[in-house]
């Protein structure tokens, strides 16, 4: 499976954004999908996961209660909503793509995916 991220930008903190990962290639309903992000200097780090379902989601404590994963296996897209932006969630995010053998399985390791879109830039600054 291919992985295209869009939609970064530079906002000012409390400001909202939507990325989008565009899926091609297999089946999407069969991925389980995720966004990590990674700040200059430090690691890439998980932020959201949702299963091929979308029943199961697991968010970090970080951007809980104001990052919103979801998908549409129709657009073969899945999303994430990010409200009440801070400057601390300035990153480069990616989305990853795992396949899965069950509709509820989801994975928050980076080293559990094996396919990666190329990255989508949120600055978040006054």
């Amino acid at each position: 499976v291919q992985l295209q991220a869009s939609g970064g930008g530079l906002v000012q903190p409390g400001d909202s954004l939507r990325l989008s990962c565009a899926a091609s290639g297999h089946q999407f309903n069969m991925y389980a999908m995720g966004w990590f992000r990674q700040a200059p200097g430090k690691e890439r780090e998980f932020v959201a996961t949702i299963s091929w379902s979308g029943s199961v989601i697991v968010y970090a404590d970080s951007v809980k209660g104001r990052f919103t994963i979801s998908r549409d296996n129709a657009k073969n897209t899945v999303y994430l909503q990010m409200n009440s932006l801070e400057p601390e969630d300035t990153a480069v995010y990616y989305c990853a793509a795992e396949i899965v053998g069950s509709a509820v399985v989801v994975y928050t390791r980076r080293w559990e995916y094996h396919y990666w879109g190329q990255g989508t830039l949120v600055t978040v600054s006054s």
